[in-house]
């Protein structure tokens, strides 16, 4: 499986969500390499930004239930950038 570098970008409208937005994040916490919140308390809004890295099956696993929650849009930006992954072997020798 190959890993990929990406940027995710969450608007939170509202609060409803954010328990279940923070859910989602720690459970997938594996690939967050960094997270930045900012809550724009005027506008009622909260944006958060990830650096993820893993495969597309993992970023999937977690943009996809963000964005079936209500009042939550996601947007991400996968690179380019490949690194074949090497799954452990089981055979014992």
């Amino acid at each position: 499986m190959e890993k990929r570098i990406g940027v995710v970008a969450i608007l939170i409208q509202g609060r409803e969500s954010v328990p279940e937005v923070n859910r989602i994040l720690s459970s997938q916490n594996h690939i967050i390499q960094g997270r930045l919140g900012m809550p724009f308390r005027d506008k009622g809004i909260q944006v958060i930004t990830l650096v993820v890295e893993g495969t597309m099956d993992e970023i999937s696993a977690l943009t996809g239930p963000l964005g079936r929650l209500k009042g939550v849009q996601v947007k991400s930006i996968v690179t380019g950038y490949r690194e074949e992954t090497h799954e452990p072997s089981s055979n014992f020798s």
